[in-house]
């Protein structure tokens, strides 16, 4: 029996591997490590140091000190496992990292004795999302894998120490960090509540990032997803709420030589009130392309931003090889409104109008506008196309702000079935899919755009927040 296992892993492994040959000529760098089951970790004591082997299903650890996943070494977590950080400590990854939630029990990296405080309209400078209590995941530029399914990341981004081994890793903290331009990282079905800035950081890297919840994300500025360097990949069915500046944001800024321009595709997502918090003008909203970074972005609903979504001129995007359009605005003030085509003068932005956008540009742009023009929305645009949630802040509570709204909480943004959003998606484009698909070493699934706008399928599919 004990050959017959083996075999069978060799197998899956070489499969996996042929796989990914077909899909990229350099995934052949992509190492799938093998489950270390033969190595479980006590859950007695505490945790710091070097650390590999297997945190069991259901264990609870604490980590009293920095952690680190040598080069060539495996942190493998089953189902239910709970991470306890005791102070502001980090897990720094040089091998891989392989974190198996499921829906019925999934994993939490947290914060010990910190609880949240989700009251809407509660002042973010006495919120413990935003401090910063522990630094976060941070993957070396040897680590080749990180996946991270049915995860709770919670309260990351705290300073690096200097004496911290993780700062030879990176100087920077985030509650997910990755920078292997050949490596894989997978975030998915997955949870990442509060940060100090971004929630994931990458510089390259092949990722798959789909139907995840992003709360409480940046306290003056940082997105939901910030990628560098050639970075690949998709972001899909992802619920973005209250973060500072953007959901997802791509650049090719700091390219690596002989790795690809940065090219994502940014479909189907929810983005609501986001913005907010960005302290440098012209910036903030829902999906941004910048420096030679280009891809697709089709079919996501946006709620209540400051800006829509914002091709980069100056340095240039991408825009020999970008396309996006069928994009859902909802606004309740005219300063959001003015800027569902964000402008050049206030935003350094050159989109352009999309016909196939809810509602058409045509509907309310003056005679003759210009790509960058600034223009003034009419009154009607305001509360109109009310995409429907279930129960959403559409329209927004008179006694809130804008910038009120950052988490999920009560809410529940799935769409009723008489939702403008249900069936008007464009589906005729397909996920990069960059990832090798695999239960435990890769995307578990890679979801083709849907039918509906947004994160939440009526079918059922998509997100499965709720």
């Amino acid at each position: 029996m004990k050959n017959q296992t083996n075999f069978l892993k060799i197998m899956a492994i070489g499969l996996l591997s042929l796989a990914a040959c077909k899909k990229n000529d350099d995934s052949s760098q992509i190492a799938t490590p093998v489950e270390p089951v033969a190595n479980p970790i006590s859950d007695t004591g505490c945790l710091s140091g070097s650390i590999k082997g297997t945190m069991l299903a259901g264990k609870t650890y604490n980590v009293c000190g920095d952690i680190i996943i040598n080069e060539g070494d495996t942190l493998f977590m089953q189902e239910g496992v709970t991470v306890n950080m005791t102070g502001n400590y980090g897990i720094g990854v040089k091998g891989s990292l392989v974190c198996l939630g499921t829906k019925a029990k999934p994993n939490r990296f947290t914060m010990l004795s910190v609880t949240k405080t989700d009251v809407l309209g509660a002042d973010p400078t006495t919120d413990p999302a935003y401090a910063g209590k522990w630094i976060g995941i941070i993957g070396a530029t040897t680590c080749k894998l990180m996946v991270l399914k049915w995860t709770h990341v919670e309260f990351g981004g705290g300073a690096i120490a200097a004496t911290s081994p993780i700062k030879a890793i990176y100087t920077s903290p985030y509650p997910l960090f990755f920078q292997n331009p050949y490596g894989v990282f997978v975030l998915e079905d997955s949870w990442v509540y509060g940060s100090v800035d971004d929630a994931i950081r990458t510089y390259g890297g092949k990722l798959s990032i789909m139907r995840n919840t992003f709360e409480k994300i940046g306290y003056t500025g940082g997105e939901a997803l910030n990628s560098k360097a050639g970075t690949i990949g998709d972001f899909a069915y992802n619920l973005c709420i209250g973060v500072a500046t953007n959901g997802p944001k791509l650049s090719n800024s700091g390219v690596i030589v002989g790795v690809p321009a940065s090219n994502m595709n940014f479909y189907n997502n929810t983005i609501v009130n986001c913005g907010f918090r960005r302290a440098a003008a012209g910036r903030g909203g829902c999906v941004n392309f910048e420096e030679n970074a280009g891809g697709k972005a089709y079919n996501n609903l946006v709620v209540n931003c400051k800006f829509g979504l914002r091709v980069v001129g100056n340095p240039i995007a991408d825009t020999a090889n970008l396309r996006y359009g069928y994009t859902f605005y909802y606004a309740d003030t005219l300063s959001v409104a003015n800027n569902f085509i964000p402008s050049t003068s206030v935003s350094t932005a050159i989109s352009a109008a999309q016909e196939t956008d809810i509602p058409k540009p045509s509907t309310y742009l003056p005679s003759g506008w210009k790509v960058g023009d600034v223009y003034t929305a009419p009154t009607s645009l305001l509360g109109a196309n009310n995409p429907k949630f279930v129960n959403g802040p559409t329209p927004m509570p008179a006694s809130l702000n804008l910038r009120d709204i950052s988490f999920v909480g009560a809410y529940n943004f799935k769409l009723q079935s008489t939702s403008p959003c249900i069936n008007a998606a464009y589906k005729g484009f397909s996920p990069r899919a960059d990832v090798p698909v695999h239960p435990k070493y890769g995307a578990t699934e890679i979801t083709a755009p849907g039918s509906d706008i947004g994160a939440f399928q009526a079918n059922g599919t998509g997100n499965q927040q709720y």
